[in-house]
Protein backbone atom coordinates (compact mmCIF):
# COMPACT_ATOMS: atom_id res chain seq x y z
CA UNK A 1 0.00 0.00 0.00
CA UNK A 2 2.73 2.50 0.70
CA UNK A 3 4.41 1.57 -2.90
CA UNK A 4 1.32 2.57 -4.27
CA UNK A 5 0.54 5.42 -2.46
CA UNK A 6 4.27 6.71 -3.31
CA UNK A 7 3.48 5.66 -7.15
CA UNK A 8 0.45 7.41 -7.59
CA UNK A 9 2.33 10.63 -5.86
CA UNK A 10 4.77 10.83 -8.16
CA UNK A 11 2.85 10.49 -11.37
CA UNK A 12 0.32 13.33 -9.47
CA UNK A 13 3.83 15.86 -9.76
CA UNK A 14 5.66 14.71 -12.74
CA UNK A 15 6.16 16.47 -15.73
CA UNK A 16 8.96 13.84 -17.14
CA UNK A 17 7.44 11.34 -19.59
CA UNK A 18 9.66 8.27 -18.76
CA UNK A 19 9.43 8.84 -14.66
CA UNK A 20 5.89 8.82 -15.17
CA UNK A 21 5.69 5.63 -16.85
CA UNK A 22 8.25 4.41 -14.54
CA UNK A 23 5.68 5.42 -11.76
CA UNK A 24 3.07 3.32 -13.66
CA UNK A 25 5.15 0.27 -14.04
CA UNK A 26 5.73 0.45 -9.71
CA UNK A 27 1.67 1.07 -9.31
CA UNK A 28 1.52 -2.20 -11.22
CA UNK A 29 3.78 -4.12 -9.72
CA UNK A 30 2.67 -3.36 -6.34
CA UNK A 31 -0.57 -3.56 -7.12
CA UNK A 32 -0.01 -7.39 -8.51
CA UNK A 33 0.95 -8.10 -5.21
CA UNK A 34 -1.49 -6.97 -3.12
CA UNK A 35 -3.66 -8.56 -4.75
CA UNK A 36 -2.14 -11.84 -4.38
CA UNK A 37 -1.53 -11.05 -1.14
CA UNK A 38 -4.90 -10.42 0.28
CA UNK A 39 -6.90 -13.23 -0.92
CA UNK A 40 -4.61 -15.54 1.30
CA UNK A 41 -4.70 -13.28 3.66
CA UNK A 42 -8.32 -13.10 4.28
CA UNK A 43 -8.57 -16.91 4.44
CA UNK A 44 -6.10 -16.85 7.02
CA UNK A 45 -8.14 -14.59 9.90
CA UNK A 46 -11.23 -16.61 9.39
CA UNK A 47 -12.34 -20.30 10.55
CA UNK A 48 -12.33 -23.07 7.31
CA UNK A 49 -16.15 -22.85 6.94
CA UNK A 50 -16.05 -19.08 6.19
CA UNK A 51 -13.06 -18.91 3.92
CA UNK A 52 -15.43 -18.45 0.83
CA UNK A 53 -17.57 -15.63 2.33
CA UNK A 54 -14.48 -14.15 3.34
CA UNK A 55 -12.62 -14.30 0.34
CA UNK A 56 -15.85 -12.82 -1.06
CA UNK A 57 -15.70 -9.35 0.83
CA UNK A 58 -12.12 -9.44 0.18
CA UNK A 59 -12.72 -9.41 -3.55
CA UNK A 60 -15.36 -7.43 -3.89
CA UNK A 61 -13.16 -4.25 -4.17
CA UNK A 62 -11.60 -5.33 -7.58
CA UNK A 63 -15.80 -5.50 -8.73
CA UNK A 64 -16.32 -2.30 -6.98
CA UNK A 65 -13.27 -0.66 -8.38
CA UNK A 66 -14.38 -1.38 -11.88
CA UNK A 67 -18.06 -0.29 -11.33
CA UNK A 68 -17.33 2.69 -9.40
CA UNK A 69 -13.89 3.35 -9.11
CA UNK A 70 -13.29 3.94 -13.06
CA UNK A 71 -15.85 6.02 -13.81
CA UNK A 72 -15.98 8.18 -10.53
CA UNK A 73 -11.91 8.39 -11.72
CA UNK A 74 -12.84 9.20 -14.88
CA UNK A 75 -15.45 12.19 -13.72
CA UNK A 76 -12.70 13.36 -11.67
CA UNK A 77 -10.10 13.98 -13.91
CA UNK A 78 -12.51 15.51 -16.21
CA UNK A 79 -13.53 18.14 -14.01
CA UNK A 80 -10.17 18.54 -12.04
CA UNK A 81 -7.44 17.35 -14.30
CA UNK A 82 -5.53 14.16 -13.77
CA UNK A 83 -3.20 15.07 -11.61
CA UNK A 84 -5.70 15.53 -8.47
CA UNK A 85 -7.14 12.33 -9.67
CA UNK A 86 -4.44 10.51 -8.72
CA UNK A 87 -3.10 12.42 -5.47
CA UNK A 88 -6.45 11.35 -4.18
CA UNK A 89 -5.56 8.07 -4.85
CA UNK A 90 -2.56 8.29 -3.08
CA UNK A 91 -4.14 10.34 0.03
CA UNK A 92 -6.59 7.33 0.61
CA UNK A 93 -3.80 4.46 -0.31
CA UNK A 94 -1.57 6.69 2.87
CA UNK A 95 -5.23 6.28 4.61
CA UNK A 96 -5.73 2.62 4.52
CA UNK A 97 -1.64 2.39 5.13
CA UNK A 98 -2.53 3.75 9.00
CA UNK A 99 -5.73 2.18 9.34
CA UNK A 100 -3.56 -1.53 8.17
CA UNK A 101 -1.24 -0.89 10.84
CA UNK A 102 -3.80 0.30 13.76
CA UNK A 103 -6.60 -2.69 12.95
CA UNK A 104 -5.95 -5.12 10.61
CA UNK A 105 -4.45 -8.63 12.97
CA UNK A 106 -1.59 -10.15 12.42
CA UNK A 107 -0.93 -13.21 10.40
CA UNK A 108 2.36 -15.51 10.87
CA UNK A 109 4.48 -15.46 7.77
CA UNK A 110 5.34 -18.96 6.26
CA UNK A 111 9.18 -20.40 7.06
CA UNK A 112 11.30 -20.25 3.78
CA UNK A 113 11.89 -23.73 4.24
CA UNK A 114 8.58 -24.45 3.90
CA UNK A 115 7.35 -23.26 0.69
CA UNK A 116 6.94 -25.37 -2.09
CA UNK A 117 8.47 -24.06 -5.60
CA UNK A 118 6.19 -22.82 -7.73
CA UNK A 119 6.62 -25.98 -10.52
CA UNK A 120 5.56 -28.35 -7.54
CA UNK A 121 2.84 -26.22 -6.65
CA UNK A 122 1.45 -25.95 -10.61
CA UNK A 123 1.61 -29.60 -11.14
CA UNK A 124 -0.73 -30.01 -7.78
CA UNK A 125 -4.10 -31.66 -9.01
CA UNK A 126 -7.02 -28.95 -10.45
CA UNK A 127 -4.48 -25.78 -10.41
CA UNK A 128 -3.68 -26.26 -14.05
CA UNK A 129 -7.46 -26.44 -14.74
CA UNK A 130 -8.43 -23.11 -12.45
CA UNK A 131 -5.50 -21.29 -14.22
CA UNK A 132 -6.77 -22.44 -17.91
CA UNK A 133 -10.00 -21.52 -17.30
CA UNK A 134 -8.82 -17.80 -15.30
CA UNK A 135 -7.23 -17.12 -18.73
CA UNK A 136 -9.69 -17.77 -21.06
CA UNK A 137 -12.49 -15.92 -18.90
CA UNK A 138 -10.29 -13.07 -17.98
CA UNK A 139 -9.30 -13.06 -21.94
CA UNK A 140 -13.33 -12.91 -23.15
CA UNK A 141 -14.68 -10.90 -20.76
CA UNK A 142 -11.98 -8.24 -21.58
CA UNK A 143 -12.35 -8.59 -25.00
CA UNK A 144 -15.62 -6.60 -24.80
CA UNK A 145 -14.78 -4.24 -21.61
CA UNK A 146 -11.84 -3.18 -22.91
CA UNK A 147 -13.76 -2.63 -26.58
CA UNK A 148 -16.94 -1.64 -25.30
CA UNK A 149 -17.24 1.72 -26.85
CA UNK A 150 -16.31 -0.08 -30.21
CA UNK A 151 -19.26 -2.47 -29.78
CA UNK A 152 -21.52 0.00 -28.81
CA UNK A 153 -20.83 2.52 -32.04
CA UNK A 154 -22.38 0.37 -34.55
CA UNK A 155 -25.42 0.27 -32.84
CA UNK A 156 -25.34 4.38 -32.31
CA UNK A 157 -24.91 3.90 -29.02
CA UNK A 158 -21.45 5.43 -28.31
CA UNK A 159 -22.94 8.01 -26.42
CA UNK A 160 -24.38 5.29 -24.02
CA UNK A 161 -20.96 3.86 -23.01
CA UNK A 162 -21.69 4.99 -19.71
CA UNK A 163 -24.80 4.01 -18.72
CA UNK A 164 -23.70 0.47 -20.21
CA UNK A 165 -20.92 0.37 -17.74
CA UNK A 166 -23.05 1.19 -15.37
CA UNK A 167 -25.83 -1.33 -15.86
CA UNK A 168 -22.96 -3.60 -15.54
CA UNK A 169 -21.13 -2.41 -12.42
CA UNK A 170 -24.76 -2.92 -10.44
CA UNK A 171 -25.14 -6.02 -11.72
CA UNK A 172 -21.87 -7.05 -10.73
CA UNK A 173 -22.35 -5.85 -7.24
CA UNK A 174 -25.80 -7.85 -6.88
CA UNK A 175 -23.35 -11.36 -8.18
CA UNK A 176 -20.34 -10.40 -5.31
CA UNK A 177 -23.15 -10.51 -2.73
CA UNK A 178 -24.94 -13.91 -4.49
CA UNK A 179 -21.34 -15.71 -4.38
CA UNK A 180 -20.76 -14.52 -0.41
CA UNK A 181 -23.87 -16.22 0.73
CA UNK A 182 -23.24 -19.23 -1.42
CA UNK A 183 -19.42 -19.21 -2.51
CA UNK A 184 -18.83 -22.06 1.14
CA UNK A 185 -21.38 -24.88 -0.58
CA UNK A 186 -21.58 -24.22 -4.37
CA UNK A 187 -18.48 -23.14 -5.63
CA UNK A 188 -18.64 -25.45 -9.02
CA UNK A 189 -22.04 -24.63 -10.12
CA UNK A 190 -21.46 -20.78 -9.37
CA UNK A 191 -18.22 -21.01 -11.72
CA UNK A 192 -20.23 -22.58 -14.27
CA UNK A 193 -23.13 -20.21 -14.23
CA UNK A 194 -20.33 -16.99 -14.56
CA UNK A 195 -19.08 -18.67 -17.78
CA UNK A 196 -22.27 -19.88 -19.03
CA UNK A 197 -24.32 -16.24 -18.25
CA UNK A 198 -21.45 -14.31 -19.67
CA UNK A 199 -21.69 -16.63 -23.28
CA UNK A 200 -24.84 -15.53 -23.34
CA UNK A 201 -24.58 -12.23 -22.77
CA UNK A 202 -21.70 -12.39 -25.57
CA UNK A 203 -24.31 -14.45 -27.97
CA UNK A 204 -26.46 -11.79 -27.25
CA UNK A 205 -24.32 -8.92 -27.95
CA UNK A 206 -23.26 -10.59 -31.11
CA UNK A 207 -27.13 -11.22 -32.29
CA UNK A 208 -27.21 -7.53 -31.65
CA UNK A 209 -24.57 -6.20 -33.80
CA UNK A 210 -25.80 -8.54 -37.01
CA UNK A 211 -29.43 -7.55 -36.65
CA UNK A 212 -28.32 -3.57 -35.62
CA UNK A 213 -31.26 -3.86 -32.66
CA UNK A 214 -29.65 -1.54 -29.97
CA UNK A 215 -31.78 -2.45 -27.16
CA UNK A 216 -30.96 -5.84 -26.33
CA UNK A 217 -27.54 -4.46 -25.23
CA UNK A 218 -28.51 -3.29 -21.97
CA UNK A 219 -30.26 -6.76 -21.44
CA UNK A 220 -26.74 -8.00 -22.22
CA UNK A 221 -25.04 -5.91 -19.75
CA UNK A 222 -27.34 -7.28 -17.00
CA UNK A 223 -26.77 -10.34 -17.36
CA UNK A 224 -22.46 -9.81 -18.18
CA UNK A 225 -22.25 -8.25 -14.82
CA UNK A 226 -23.91 -11.23 -12.96
CA UNK A 227 -21.47 -13.55 -14.36
CA UNK A 228 -18.39 -11.53 -13.68
CA UNK A 229 -18.85 -10.07 -10.50
CA UNK A 230 -18.47 -13.32 -8.38
CA UNK A 231 -15.49 -14.55 -11.16
CA UNK A 232 -12.28 -12.93 -9.05
CA UNK A 233 -13.78 -15.01 -6.18
CA UNK A 234 -14.80 -18.36 -7.50
CA UNK A 235 -11.55 -18.46 -9.07
CA UNK A 236 -9.56 -17.40 -6.24
CA UNK A 237 -10.88 -19.60 -4.20
CA UNK A 238 -11.03 -22.85 -6.48
CA UNK A 239 -7.22 -22.21 -6.58
CA UNK A 240 -6.66 -21.87 -3.05
CA UNK A 241 -8.34 -25.38 -2.44
CA UNK A 242 -6.05 -26.77 -4.94
CA UNK A 243 -3.46 -25.55 -3.66
CA UNK A 244 -4.23 -26.40 -0.33
CA UNK A 245 -1.14 -25.13 2.03
CA UNK A 246 0.66 -23.57 -0.97
CA UNK A 247 -2.26 -21.27 -1.59
CA UNK A 248 -0.72 -18.01 -1.73
CA UNK A 249 1.87 -19.32 -4.52
CA UNK A 250 -1.34 -20.48 -6.21
CA UNK A 251 -2.82 -16.99 -5.84
CA UNK A 252 0.38 -15.24 -7.32
CA UNK A 253 -0.02 -17.75 -10.42
CA UNK A 254 -3.57 -16.65 -10.98
CA UNK A 255 -3.02 -13.34 -10.70
CA UNK A 256 -0.26 -13.20 -13.36
CA UNK A 257 -2.81 -15.23 -15.50
CA UNK A 258 -5.08 -12.44 -14.85
CA UNK A 259 -2.93 -9.87 -15.90
CA UNK A 260 -1.75 -11.55 -18.73
CA UNK A 261 -5.27 -12.10 -19.93
CA UNK A 262 -5.93 -8.06 -19.67
CA UNK A 263 -2.96 -7.77 -21.79
CA UNK A 264 -3.63 -10.23 -24.29
CA UNK A 265 -7.11 -9.21 -24.35
CA UNK A 266 -6.00 -5.36 -25.40
CA UNK A 267 -3.64 -7.06 -28.29
CA UNK A 268 -5.53 -9.14 -29.78
CA UNK A 269 -9.20 -6.97 -29.38
CA UNK A 270 -7.29 -4.58 -31.34
CA UNK A 271 -5.91 -6.71 -34.40
CA UNK A 272 -9.22 -7.82 -34.52
CA UNK A 273 -10.70 -4.26 -34.82
CA UNK A 274 -7.76 -3.67 -37.36
CA UNK A 275 -8.45 -6.35 -39.34
CA UNK A 276 -12.28 -7.54 -39.09
CA UNK A 277 -15.28 -5.50 -37.51
CA UNK A 278 -16.62 -4.88 -34.02
CA UNK A 279 -18.71 -8.28 -34.01
CA UNK A 280 -15.84 -10.36 -34.15
CA UNK A 281 -15.43 -9.32 -30.26
CA UNK A 282 -18.16 -11.05 -29.07
CA UNK A 283 -17.89 -14.36 -31.39
CA UNK A 284 -14.53 -14.48 -30.27
CA UNK A 285 -15.03 -14.13 -26.34
CA UNK A 286 -17.67 -16.76 -26.94
CA UNK A 287 -15.33 -19.07 -28.27
CA UNK A 288 -13.13 -18.33 -25.55
CA UNK A 289 -15.61 -18.95 -22.95
CA UNK A 290 -16.88 -22.73 -24.23
CA UNK A 291 -12.94 -23.13 -23.38
CA UNK A 292 -14.04 -22.37 -19.97
CA UNK A 293 -17.40 -24.15 -19.70
CA UNK A 294 -15.48 -27.45 -20.81
CA UNK A 295 -12.31 -27.29 -18.42
CA UNK A 296 -15.14 -26.13 -15.09
CA UNK A 297 -17.36 -29.24 -16.20
CA UNK A 298 -14.67 -31.97 -16.69
CA UNK A 299 -12.76 -30.98 -13.79
CA UNK A 300 -15.36 -32.68 -11.51
CA UNK A 301 -12.32 -34.56 -9.22
CA UNK A 302 -10.13 -31.69 -8.81
CA UNK A 303 -10.21 -27.98 -9.48
CA UNK A 304 -13.93 -27.38 -9.84
CA UNK A 305 -14.83 -30.90 -7.96
CA UNK A 306 -18.62 -31.99 -7.20
CA UNK A 307 -18.20 -32.25 -3.55
CA UNK A 308 -15.89 -29.85 -1.66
Amino acid sequence: MSGFAAANAVTAVSGNYPLTMAARFAAGLVAGLLWALLAGYARSIVVPEQRGRAMAVAMSGSTVALSVGVPAGTLLAGAAGWRVAFGLMSMIALALVGWIAVSVPAVPGRDEHDRPPLRRVLRSPGVAAVLGVTAAFVLAHNLLYTYVAALLEPLDLEGRTDTVLLILGLSSLVSILATGALIDRHLRTLTLAACGLLAFASTVLATALLTSVPWPVYGAATVWGFGFGGAATLLQTAVADAAGTAADLAQSLLVTCWNLGIAAAAFAGGLLLDHTSPDSLPWSALALLALALTVTATARHHGFPTRR
